[in-house]
């Protein structure tokens, strides 16, 4: 649910936000101009959200383990699959957003933290057929169906892990040379936000991208938002307020920029 300090978030944000055309880094005003603001149809796009609208008609119930969203940590409840669909999956704005970023950067290997029922998944194996996509997800039943979606889309390159973050994530990045792309999308606190950015930093390549989720949704969050932007080895964060994107190109000279989305 939006609340009264989101709003006012997000009217300061379109007020200092600019658009393609208030910004003179050649990077970025590329990134803007072909991928953020391509709002041309895909075909991808249609049978992904052809499976959302199935999602939001699913009256199947199931149990919800929450693992990080706040003071709810660990709590279990039963809810629709239509309930959550329409709560907890990102737009299709954003969703397809997230799948032109992932297109453009070509990652070899892809980790998202958080996969819900599949949709952004999906959009991200689709993006990159030759990447490798891996997701983890905290709540084994919200897991399960997204396992159904993905089989429904016959997509093959992602490999679906179920359990706490904090538990897989170091291990997986063990046994990781180097990675391209990162979507953060679970776990809103400000510690584990962090912790995420440092555990991938040194994995990140050159060439990668590192996307995080809500980073309005609290103060811990967009406290968590501006210390990770001010990192040294950030060279260019992205202010799209739904969503933060950084990234680590050596040799870019270090810029913020907010953009209008």
């Amino acid at each position: 649910m939006i609340n009264l300090l989101t709003v006012l978030d997000f009217i300061k944000h379109r007020l200092k936000s600019k658009t393609r055309h208030g910004v003179h880094s050649p990077f970025v005003y590329r990134l803007v101009d072909e991928v953020i603001y391509d709002f041309h149809a895909k075909n991808d796009y249609v049978e992904i959200e052809k499976m959302r609208a199935d999602l939001l008609k699913d009256d199947r119930w199931i149990h919800i383990t929450d693992l990080g969203a706040g003071s709810m940590l660990n709590k279990n409840t039963k809810k629709q699959v239509r309930i959550l669909a329409k709560n907890a999956l990102k737009s299709p704005s954003l969703a397809q957003l997230i799948y032109r970023l992932a297109a453009d950067i070509k990652p070899r290997t892809t980790i998202e933290l958080g996969t819900c029922l599949g949709i952004t998944t999906s959009y991200l194996a689709k993006a990159a057929p030759n990447a490798k996509v891996i997701t983890i997800e905290g709540c084994p039943a919200t897991a399960a169906i997204a396992r159904e979606n993905l089989d429904k889309l016959q997509i093959q390159n992602t490999e679906l892990l179920t359990g706490n973050f904090d538990n897989i994530l170091p291990d997986l990045l063990k046994n990781s040379e180097e990675l391209d792309f990162v979507y953060v999308d679970g776990n809103h606190r400000k510690d584990a936000t962090l912790n995420y950015f440092e555990w991938c930093l040194p994995k990140l390549s050159q060439n990668s991208i590192m996307i995080f989720d809500d980073i309005y949704w609290s103060k811990g969050m967009k406290e968590a938002w501006a210390q990770i932007k001010a990192h040294p080895e950030v060279s260019v964060s992205i202010d799209l307020f739904w969503i933060g994107l950084i990234f680590v190109r050596k040799g870019q000279a270090k810029e913020d920029f907010i953009i209008r989305y």
